[in-house]
């Protein structure tokens, strides 16, 4: 692929600004500079240079998102910021969305990409992936709740019964709770239709990915592959 291809597909700008970033000494290929806009780089396992700054060369992006409270996971947002406006610019030029919603109070992890594909393959509900989610409870989470949950609960505007696939109690008032499906408020709804109430509430696992606890909130990390969701 030639120089000012790569950047254009990384989002770096239009074919002439990315021609341009080249000409001008900004890009580094794996370290070297390169001035040749049409000089042909081999983009397995590349990272290049824009500027100082490191990127890494992926076909489609898959980005891990640690979601802080008071962001929309909406390209239009209405009230607050979009979560978007945590990424950098080449990463919003190229299209990346949130795959699902967390409400604007939910934390944790979230996961945007460009791929259509991968998009639909994670939201299906044929597909079942799993969502793990840390609830903070407002009373004490009793067995009872828990059988309830696991059981199946009507939410409050539907006689749809919803279920927990996994409740894990970590403390008195703290749950692990898996889900497939992915409703509005659901979680919330869950608890309210056990008599409790959410208070805190972190998606700490996607399908097969787990939140790094090591990731601020507000940060963001590459994903290398599908298969490290599911």
């Amino acid at each position: 692929m030639k120089a000012e291809q790569v950047l254009f597909s990384q989002g770096f700008g239009t074919r002439h600004e990315c021609v341009g970033i080249i000409a001008n000494g900004r890009f580094k290929e794996n370290g070297e500079l390169v001035t040749d806009p049409y000089e042909e780089i081999d983009t397995d396992n590349l990272t290049f240079e824009v500027d100082g700054k490191p990127w890494r060369f992926f076909e489609k992006a898959i980005i891990l998102l640690n979601k802080p409270q008071h962001y929309e996971c909406s390209l239009k947002p209405l009230h607050h910021p979009s979560v978007l406006s945590l990424l950098p610019p080449p990463l919003r030029v190229r299209g990346v969305q949130p795959i699902g919603r967390l409400d604007e109070d939910t934390t944790g992890l979230l996961i945007l990409t460009d791929d259509g594909k991968l998009n639909h393959r994670l939201t299906h509900p044929k597909k079942k992936v799993p969502k793990v989610y840390r609830v903070t409870a407002k009373h004490p989470i009793t067995e009872k709740m828990i059988q309830q949950l696991l059981a199946g609960v009507k939410l409050d505007d539907s006689d749809e019964i919803v279920k927990a696939h996994e409740c894990s109690l970590i403390s008195e008032k703290v749950l692990d709770l898996t889900i497939f499906q992915g409703k509005y408020h659901q979680v919330k709804r869950m608890l309210a239709a056990v008599s409790n109430r959410v208070e805190a509430l972190e998606r700490i696992k996607f399908g097969k990915l787990d939140l790094p606890k090591d990731l601020p909130l507000g940060e963001w990390t590459w994903v290398d592959a599908p298969s490290e969701i599911y």
